[in-house]
């Protein structure tokens, strides 16, 4: 089955709330943005022709950014906001099975590769067997 863009990682699709100011910001570009197209996707490209903007558009502006405020990463790009927000979530000391929830993976495994840099949970893990880790 080919992939679906609107799906995120591992092929499967969440739902998050929206915060008032995000809303707000998605209505007042709504307003703003060109109603003359047939898409009804939100985000359209910003010239024409006025096309769905895709996960590689949006990921390449991210990098564009970074690199304009000096954020020196060897991939930049929206996945870097990922990694960076589990990162968080790891200092925060959330539990690997919590934040491998929210952000999608099936396997701890994948989740688990975040405690590299988070000694302090390896350490759990491996002293307490990992049941309140994990």
């Amino acid at each position: 089955m080919p992939k679906d863009d609107t799906m995120r990682k591992g092929g499967h699709s969440t739902r998050y709330p929206l915060s008032a100011t995000v809303g707000d910001a998605v209505i007042s570009y709504l307003q703003a943005r060109r109603s003359d197209v047939p898409h009804r996707q939100v985000f359209l490209t910003a010239r024409s022709p006025y096309i769905p903007m895709r996960h590689w558009t949006v990921s390449a502006m991210v990098g564009i950014r970074m690199r304009d405020i000096g954020i020196q990463v060897t991939r930049a790009g929206s996945h870097t906001l990922r990694h960076a927000c589990v990162q968080h979530l790891v200092e925060a000391d959330m539990p690997f099975k919590v934040i491998g929830d929210y952000v999608g993976h099936r396997h701890p495994s994948s989740t688990l590769v975040y405690g590299k840099v988070a000694v302090h949970k390896l350490r759990q893990i491996v002293l307490f067997q990992g049941e309140d880790v994990l």
